[in-house]
Order: C-alpha cells, then structure tokens, then sequence
C-alpha cells in the first residue's frame, strides 16, 4: 500500500476525506489532484510499457494523432486546432518532418500552400506509442470495473474541454 501524503487526499474509493466537507474543501481537493496528476503524468510522461516507454513527447504524441484524426491541414489550422499559436506548432512540427514521421505536401486545392500529413512511418510510429499507452493505461486502471473506467474518460474529457473553453474565451485575439 502507498504511503499516504498530500498526493492522496482521497480514499482509494475516490470519496474526499473525512475533514473534506463543503465546496471549498472539494474544489482544494480537485484543484491539488490535478497538480499531483500534471506532476506524475510529466513524471511518466505517461509514455506508457516496454520498448516504446517514454519515446515520444507529449507534444509530438499530440501533434500527430490530431494528424492522424483529422487527416492533412495546414500549421494555422493545426495551431488553431490545438490551442496554441502558429510559429509553436512550427517548432514542434520541424523535428517531426526531419524524422519522417510528418511529410509537407501541397494543398489539393491550392498548389502555393503546404499542408502537414502524417507519414507511413509517422502512422506506424504513432500506431506503437497507441498501443504502448494503451497498455499502460491498463495496468493503471486494472482494478477499475469498466463503468469507472468509462466515467472517468467522461469526466476527464468533460474536464479538459471546459479547460479548453477557458483558455479560448481568455486570449486575445492576433493582430494580422
């Protein structure tokens, strides 16, 4: 059994603990949960088991499975898409196409404009770190009934599109 410390202010059911009554003790619950899980999850990366363990970054993971997702699109819509700004998918996407895994091809309605596609090898590579992951994920979750496997997809997905909403409705439009 784990040590108990501030990293487990719940029960292992999930129920806050004794002293947690009202919404200020659920929402400084909450709110230190989701650093105790920002910290293990860059700890881990969450780059899941074996051979394939930590081999690509959160960004690139992020990157190509929107790729793989959403099929070829340019860096703005890319940008656009994952909330962050163009010259930053830039960076991220420069590695990427060095390595082969991204490729730059003209835009079939467009020929002057490039758009990013996820290579043969960027499939198969991200194909590794899916099923890498997914085992992890597993093995975290073993003990967990698929109803509290599903819930917490839900909430968690829930949770991340209100932070997405946020951080949307917050920045300021670019000048251009």
């Amino acid at each position: 059994m784990p040590p108990q410390d501030m990293t487990t202010a719940a029960s292992p059911s999930g129920d806050p603990a004794p002293d947690s009554t009202g919404s200020d003790q659920v929402l400084d619950t909450l709110q230190h949960q989701v650093a105790v899980f920002a910290r293990r999850a860059e700890q881990t990366r969450l780059g899941g088991v074996g051979q394939v363990r930590n081999t690509m970054d959160r960004a690139a993971y992020l990157l190509l499975n929107r790729l793989d997702r959403e099929g070829p699109m340019g860096v703005k819509a890319l940008a656009a898409g994952m909330g962050i700004d163009s010259s930053t998918v830039t960076r991220q996407v420069a590695p990427l196409v060095e390595t082969g895994l991204v490729k730059r091809t003209s835009h079939p309605e467009d020929g002057r404009a490039v758009v990013l596609q996820l290579s043969p090898r960027g499939q198969a590579r991200l194909g590794e770190v899916r099923m890498s992951r997914r085992e992890l994920m597993s093995q975290v979750t073993d003990d967990w009934t698929p109803e509290e496997r599903e819930t917490f997809c839900a909430l968690l997905t829930r949770f991340n599109g209100a932070l997405a909403a946020r951080q949307a409705s917050h920045q300021t439009p670019e000048a251009g």
